[in-house]
């Protein structure tokens, strides 16, 4: 009984995501049909037909999980220890200084080497 259930929503997702896909097709058609049109207008028919696409991916299963997955994302993001100002400045200026003395390093390296196969051919 339950993967009838499953097969048949499976089903109904298929169908809905056949949706979205024409309706974004329809907002790509569209905006270049229209193309002689306001910008505005056709932003705000994009915006649309996103808007009405995006409600209608979010009732597919794979839908509801994305949406799930942002929410958890979201909170996690609220966790996250952000760096103060001070610490940002100090550690970009060490990583600069780093990068600096590495292609120093590199450069010397590399003329050195230069200079020598130059000797050694001639």
């Amino acid at each position: 009984m339950e993967s009838k259930a499953v097969q048949s929503a499976s089903r109904f997702d298929a169908l809905k995501w056949l949706v979205v896909f024409v309706l974004i097709a329809a907002g790509v058609v569209g905006n270049l049909y229209f193309g002689a049109e306001s910008l505005l207008y056709r932003v705000l028919g994009l915006v649309a037909l996103g808007l009405v696409a995006a409600f209608v991916a979010l009732q597919t299963g794979r839908g509801r999980r994305f949406a799930v997955l942002l929410k958890e994302a979201r909170v996690e993001i609220r966790k996250v220890v952000w760096p103060t100002r001070p610490e940002l400045i100090q550690t970009t200026a060490i990583v600069v200084i780093f990068v600096l003395v590495v292609a120093l390093i590199l450069w010397g390296m590399d003329s050195l080497i230069s200079w020598l196969v130059a000797g050694f051919i001639g």
